[in-house]
């Protein structure tokens, strides 16, 4: 959950204190592992599972989690994240063998049945999804941050790091998202189950690599992200949304290349953990500072194991997708884990174990059969594996060891499920735990059906029928009751309109309701270009922008037929700019659509421009108001 008692670095003699135990911990760590201080011979596993918390009736984003957690006192486990839409559970680590898998089921959902005890009494439900479909841009401003001071130190750290003057999500699937953002919380749109694996400092550079090369195809077959504010985007947008959220980098007219402190990494480990510390020192300055009492130095010196509070936290600022973490067993040693963070939140806890079972059971596999990975394998094959699964998810096609091109249902079958099972097998994991969570990845690969495959599908037969808002509704409704089901998610039925009994479209703002595909014509662009244009695309109304965008005029199709008549008459070429209402009528887009109701209806308009800093965001026109008023009396009618 992260070192909570930090706060920005606001001077430079803190800096200098800090980074000075931040070097100490380096030497300390090195130490450790040069004179064999860790903890070895046990293979260990833990979880942490992300969620999101939504209002049951309008299944949009609920920010009360300070609220429930003040009911939720006695709960040890169960802590804040960066959002207030957002909470985090810490599940038991254990020793892979045995009921492992069943036993962190077991736990996981039990806890989670706890929370949404709580979360009853405030009207709020869980829900466990990658990214949440109905999460809006609006939802992530800087109001909505955690009150904790780490989160608040660590957003005012990366806005000092921007270069440019906004975040830029730029993501292109079957629909398109080029948006800015003016904070880095963009971040909180990822939920995710993150699963660590303790490694013995010996074999850590072998496991790691061999979790870097296995990380594509668990990504793939696990996806379960493919919407992000209505379009549908990569089957894992997590991977490109969290690097994009944090990236302060600016274009350039030089290629110097510089790293995002999201990323896969830039080449297979070689000798030791103690590289990517280095590495990551070297390429990212300090954001937060803790007031670190320790000197690990001295403790070394006393033969105290430290907590290197330094290390860790500059660590928690990078975000590798493999991360390295240290940590201090019950038993007084150090040990080492690869924390995994790719697996997305969700479907059900029944599909998170069957992921973090498929992830463990095949690194520990394959480290029992490959000494190194690097022979069979190029790292620049592992990291385009990587952003294939990300994009193509269970569609993806990889290129696997000695340059076998392999699809990733055919790769999961016939070769990685045999040595996920032989690696738990040979670490006793109970046959029925193996058969139950390896045999819904095999079900997936099977059916080729995954989260993601399920909600594009979902969502692309729901908004054919009614408004982007509304299938955004259906779709969480169904996610919330298939989760309670506990059917795992590629079994879940396409839903349909009417298994939401009560959508509620009143509290919406323009901006989720707006059309903002829409045509738009500049003032010296001829009537006659503007009518045919508008009897081509049948639409009643045209905004006129300038160049920049803004606003400057509408035409009617009414206004066009009128003036089409009178330039027969006329030999003068008429424009947009001679028939366009001049400043017409607009709307804000964080106005409510009853407003936007009202005012049409003083103005006895049929057309709102939808204006945002000036620019032209959208259209709303009386069509709008007339579909989704048709989709309501027909839920009275059902």
């Amino acid at each position: 959950m992260g070192e909570q008692r930090v706060s920005k670095v606001t001077d430079q003699k803190q800096m200098q204190k800090f980074v000075k135990s931040l070097l100490k911990d380096v030497q300390a760590l090195e130490y450790m592992l040069e004179n064999d201080w860790f903890d070895k011979g046990i293979t260990r596993m833990g979880a942490e599972q992300e969620m999101v918390i939504v209002q049951k009736d309008t299944f949009k984003p609920n920010c009360i989690a300070m609220e429930a957690l003040d009911k939720m006192k006695d709960y040890e486990w169960v802590e804040t994240e960066l959002a207030k839409f957002n909470l985090e559970t810490n599940l038991t680590p254990r020793e892979l063998t045995e009921k492992c898998f069943s036993l962190l089921h077991e736990e996981n959902a039990t806890k989670l049945d706890k929370i949404q005890e709580v979360l009853d009494t405030l009207d709020t439900s869980i829900v466990l999804t990658g990214i949440l479909p109905t999460l809006r841009k609006f939802d992530l401003d800087l109001d909505n941050l955690t009150p904790k001071k780490r989160y608040k130190a660590l957003m005012e750290a990366i806005n000092e790091q921007l270069v440019g003057n906004a975040y830029e999500l730029r993501l292109t699937g079957i629909d398109e998202l080029l948006v800015k953002h003016d904070s880095p919380l963009l971040e909180a749109c990822n939920t995710s189950f993150q699963v660590h694996l303790q490694v013995d400092p010996d074999e850590f550079v072998k496991v790691y690599n061999i979790a870097q090369a296995v990380t594509a195809p668990v990504m793939a077959i696990a996806a379960n992200s493919p919407i992000v504010f209505g379009r549908r985007l990569w089957h894992e947008s997590r991977i490109a949304l969290f690097q994009q959220s944090l990236d302060t980098r600016a274009t350039h007219d030089h290629m110097r290349e510089k790293s995002p402190r999201v990323s896969f990494g830039k080449d297979w480990l070689q000798d030791s953990i103690m590289e990517i510390y280095k590495e990551d020192i070297s390429r990212f300055r300090v954001l937060i500072s803790s007031d670190v009492q320790e000197d690990s130095l001295e403790m070394i010196k006393d033969k105290k194991v430290p907590k290197l509070r330094a290390l860790q936290v500059h660590n928690s600022t990078v975000y590798r997708w493999n991360r390295p973490c240290y940590g201090i067993s019950d038993n007084g040693k150090p040990h080492l884990r690869i924390e995994n963070r790719v697996i997305p939140s969700g479907p059900t806890v029944l599909d998170e174990v069957a992921n973090a079972c498929f992830w463990l059971g095949l690194t520990l596999g394959m480290a029992d059969e490959i000494d190194d990975i690097r022979e069979l394998m190029s790292f620049e094959d592992a990291r385009d594996n990587f952003g294939k699964a990300a994009r193509f998810g269970i569609d993806s096609k990889f290129t696997w060891f000695n340059d076998e091109k392999v699809t990733c249902c055919k790769l999961i079958l016939d070769q990685l499920l045999p040595i996920a099972r032989k690696g738990l097998k040979k670490r006793k994991v109970a046959k029925k735990d193996i058969d139950l969570y390896l045999g819904i990845i095999q079900e997936r690969a099977e059916s080729h059906m995954n989260g993601a495959r399920w909600m594009l599908r979902s969502y692309t037969e729901l908004i054919k029928e009614t408004t982007r808002d509304e299938a955004l509704t259906v779709l969480t409704s169904s996610i919330i009751k298939n989760q309670q089901s506990q059917i795992p998610g590629h079994k879940w039925a396409i839903p349909r309109l009417s298994d939401l009994d009560d959508y509620k479209p009143s509290q919406l703002k323009v901006s989720e309701f707006m059309e903002t595909d829409i045509f738009t014509v500049q003032k010296s662009d001829i009537i006659e270009l503007v009518a045919e244009m508008m009897d081509w695309q049948n639409i009643r109304y045209a905004a006129v922008e300038d160049k920049e965008g803004n606003l400057i005029g509408l035409v009617s199709r009414r206004l066009m037929l009128r003036n089409l008549i009178k330039n027969k008459r006329s030999r003068r070429t008429r424009t947009a700019e001679d028939v366009m209402i001049q400043n017409p009528a607009t709307i804000d887009h964080n106005d409510s659509i009853l407003n936007a109701m009202k005012i049409m209806k003083k103005e006895e308009v049929g057309c709102l421009p939808v204006i945002n800093n000036g620019e032209l965001a959208g259209m709303i026109t009386e069509m709008d108001f007339l579909n989704i008023s048709g989709r309501l009396i027909e839920r009275l009618e059902g």
